[in-house]
């Protein structure tokens, strides 16, 4: 049971029901994370204007579906582990690629180099050490791509959070936290 409700769509205004209509139409369901910001329709804004951005940015699909199933399972957040698992196997992650994903692995070094910075951004908060910061441009990160990085996960920290205190209703195939 959601602690925060989805916002009821005939009792909001006119901009926030047309936005979550865009969203709708781009992603052919409003799934409740949407319409839970909408409450706020700032956060909504702010979440869909970042989002838009990074995705033109120039991390892959698949690198971004890796960052953020390996923010989402050390936060716990159920909602965007299945969220994230969908729109993975979509970005090309086998199985086992997401499951490597959500322990901040990947088989490519590229892509386990980005895994593994995005787990010590989050879990250091951002005060990584030289060292791995090295590692990371040695892999093939330059200073851009970090922060690309940085960006994803503050993205999807803002999901986890508001998914894991609203209890927002899960409305893709569940993914249990437990590995």
């Amino acid at each position: 049971m959601p602690r925060i409700t989805p916002v009821n769509l005939t009792h909001t205004d006119a901009q926030t029901v047309a936005t979550l209509d865009a969203v709708k139409r781009k992603l052919g369901m409003l799934p409740n994370l949407f319409s839970t910001l909408a409450q706020a329709p700032v956060a909504l804004q702010g979440y869909l204007g970042l989002s838009e951005t990074l995705g033109r940015g120039r991390l892959s699909a698949r690198q971004r579906e890796i960052i953020a199933l390996a923010v989402a399972q050390t936060h716990g957040c159920e909602y965007c582990l299945s969220a994230h698992s969908l729109m993975g196997k979509g970005a090309g992650l086998s199985a086992a690629e997401l499951l490597a994903a959500r322990a901040g692995k990947a088989a490519d070094p590229l892509e386990a180099r980005t895994a593994e910075l995005a787990t010590q951004v989050l879990a250091q908060r951002g005060r990584i050490r030289d060292s791995e910061l090295l590692a990371a441009r040695e892999a093939g990160l330059d200073d851009g791509l970090i922060l690309e990085v940085v960006a994803q996960v503050a993205l999807n920290v803002l999901t986890n959070f508001t998914n894991n205190l609203a209890h927002t209703d899960i409305d893709f195939p569940p993914v249990n936290a437990a590995l």
